[in-house]
C-alpha cells in the first residue's frame, strides 16, 4: 500500500462518479448528465486524463499507477460558492433585526480589524480550512476596505493551489469612518492589487463595490471604468435584497428607474457580474439581466436567517437569468453547501415551485461555473478538467446510511444527501488532484497489472 498524496504518476479514483452536461431542470433529462454507478477517474498532473465506466479505465492504466478505492462513495466536482465573505466568519449566527441594523452592529464592527494583517491572515487560513471540510473548491469573496484583507486572503489561497476570486471593498459612505475609502483610494488600490493577483496561477479579482448604498456616484464611475480597463476581471456586489435597502437606493439615486439600473448605468453590468440576492427584481430588470449575461448568487440560507424575502427561482427561469447557490456567510449559517441547497429547496416550496435533486446539485458546480465563466477549467469532470472533485459519504451517518441504502434511484440519493448531509458527508476533497480534506492516513494501491471489474 501507499499513500494516494505520494503518487509520480496517474491517479485513479474509483466509486460512484456524477458530472453535468447542462441544466437538468425538473431532473427528468438523462441527458444532462453523466453519471457513472461503477466509474473510474484517472488524474495526472493536476488534471483529468480519463473519465469513465470502472472496467474499460481501469484497464487502461499503466502499471505503477495508483488507484484509490472509493466504494459506494459518490464523486463529483467540488462545490462552487458565488458569493460569501471571508471577514464574516466570526459573525455567523449573530443577531440584528434584519440587514442593515445587522451590517451596523455587528459586521462592520468585524471587518474594522481587517486592517491588521495578522489578523486577516489567521481568519483567511480558517476560512479556508473551512471551505475544504465543506467541500467547496472554489469562491466568489468579498474581502474588506483594506488591501490587507485581500493581501492575506491571496497569499493563503495561492499557497494552496486555490481557483479563487476576491476583492477589496470599496465603500465611501454611509459607513463607519475608518471603513470608508475615497473614490481616489479605491481606484488606486484597486488597480494595485488587480495587478498584483489578478490571473496569478489560479486567481482572479473581482471589483467590488459593496452595495449602492454605501458607493457615491463619484466611486462607482471609477468602478465602472475598473470594469472598463480590466474586461476579464469579475464585479462582485449585493442587490435588491430587502425594501428597505431598495428604499434607501431609491432616494440616493431619484434618477434611476431601479436598484438595477444604478449599476448599470455606471457600466456594472456584462458578463462575470454577480449579484448577490435579487429577490426583488420585476420583470424589466430580470430581462436586463439575463441579456447582460450577469449572473445571481441565490443566497437561501442568509435570506432567510435575516428574514429578507424568497428568491423567485421561476421567475428567473422565465426571463433566462443564470444563477447559482451561495452561502452567504456570515448572513448565512453555514459553509455547507449542501445544508444551502436544503435551504433553496425550501424557497422554492413556500412559493408552490420545485428545486429537483439533480438541478439542485447543478447549481451547485457546474451552473455555478457557468455564472463565473469558468465552466472549460472547473465544475465538471471531463477530461482536461482541473481536477478539483470531492468524495460524498454515503455512511457519514447511520441515518444517511440507511435512509440511501433503501434508495431506489441517483435522485433519491441526492435528495437525502442534500436533506440530511453537512460537513459529516465530505469524505475527501482535492484540489488539482491533491486530497486537502479527509483521512490524511488514507492508502491506495499500487498497479501491477491491470484491474478487473
Amino acid at each position: 500500500m501507499t499513500r494516494l498524496a505520494d503518487a509520480a504518476g496517474p491517479a485513479a479514483h474509483r466509486g460512484r462518479i456524477l458530472s453535468f452536461l447542462s441544466d437538468p431542470g425538473d431532473g427528468t433529462d438523462a441527458a444532462s448528465y453523466l453519471y457513472f454507478a461503477d466509474g473510474a477517474l484517472v488524474i495526472e498532473n493536476g488534471r483529468i486524463a480519463a473519465l469513465g465506466p470502472a472496467d474499460s479505465v481501469l484497464a487502461q492504466l499503466p502499471r505503477g499507477a495508483v488507484l484509490a478505492d472509493h466504494g459506494d462513495n459518490l464523486l463529483l466536482p467540488g462545490f462552487i460558492d458565488t458569493h460569501i465573505h471571508y471577514a464574516q466568519s466570526d459573525v455567523i449566527g449573530a443577531g440584528g433585526r434584519q440587514l442593515l441594523d445587522w451590517l451596523q452592529d455587528y459586521t462592520f464592527v468585524e471587518e474594522g480589524r481587517f486592517g491588521d494583517p495578522e489578523h486577516a491572515a489567521e481568519v483567511a487560513e480558517f476560512f479556508l480550512d473551512q471551505l475544504a471540510r465543506h467541500g467547496t473548491t472554489t469562491a466568489l469573496v468579498f474581502c474588506t476596505v483594506h488591501p490587507e484583507s485581500v493581501d492575506a486572503f491571496f497569499t493563503a489561497a495561492e499557497r494552496r493551489r486555490l481557483r479563487m476570486i476576491a476583492g477589496k471593498v470599496m465603500m465611501d459612505r454611509n459607513a463607519p469612518d475608518g471603513l470608508c475609502d475615497s473614490p481616489e483610494r479605491s481606484d488606486r488600490e484597486s488597480r494595485a492589487l488587480l495587478e498584483r493577483w489578478h490571473g496569478k496561477d489560479r486567481l482572479h479579482y473581482a471589483i467590488t463595490p459593496r452595495f449602492a448604498v454605501t458607493s457615491s456616484e463619484a466611486q462607482l464611475r471609477i468602478a465602472g471604468r475598473l470594469a472598463q480597463d480590466f474586461p476579464d476581471a469579475f464585479i462582485h456586489s449585493h442587490l435588491a435584497e430587502t425594501h428597505g435597502e431598495i428604499a434607501w437606493v431609491r432616494a440616493l439615486f431619484p434618477s434611476s428607474r431601479s436598484y438595477l439600473d444604478v449599476y448599470d448605468s455606471y457600466g456594472l453590468l456584462r458578463e462575470r457580474a454577480i449579484y448577490a440576492h435579487c429577490i426583488y427584481l420585476d420583470a424589466e430588470d430580470r430581462a436586463r439581466m439575463a441579456a447582460s449575461g450577469a449572473a445571481v448568487a441565490f443566497c437561501p440560507t442568509s435570506n432567510l436567517y435575516l428574514g429578507s424575502g424568497l428568491f423567485d427561482i421561476a421567475a428567473a427561469d422565465a426571463a433566462g437569468m443564470r444563477f447559482s447557490t451561495a452561502t452567504d456567510v456570515g448572513g448565512g449559517s453555514s459553509f455547507s453547501m449542501l445544508r444551502t441547497l436544503d435551504e433553496a429547496r425550501k424557497v422554492a416550496r413556500l412559493q408552490g415551485q420545485d428545486l429537483a435533486p439533480l438541478r439542485a446539485f447543478y447549481l451547485a458546480t457546474l451552473g455555478a461555473a457557468r455564472c463565473l465563466r469558468l465552466e472549460d477549467r472547473i465544475g465538471r469532470l471531463e477530461v482536461g478538467a482541473e481536477a478539483d472533485f470531492i468524495v460524498l459519504d454515503l455512511q457519514a451517518t447511520a441515518l444517511i446510511a440507511r435512509r440511501t441504502a433503501a434508495a431506489h434511484t441517483l435522485s433519491d440519493v441526492l435528495r437525502i444527501l442534500m436533506t440530511l448531509g453537512d460537513d459529516r458527508a465530505i469524505k475527501a476533497t482535492y484540489i488539482l488532484g491533491r486530497q486537502v480534506h479527509g483521512d490524511p492516513a488514507a492508502t491506495a494501491t499500487t498497479l501491477t497489472k491491470p484491474v478487473a471489474s
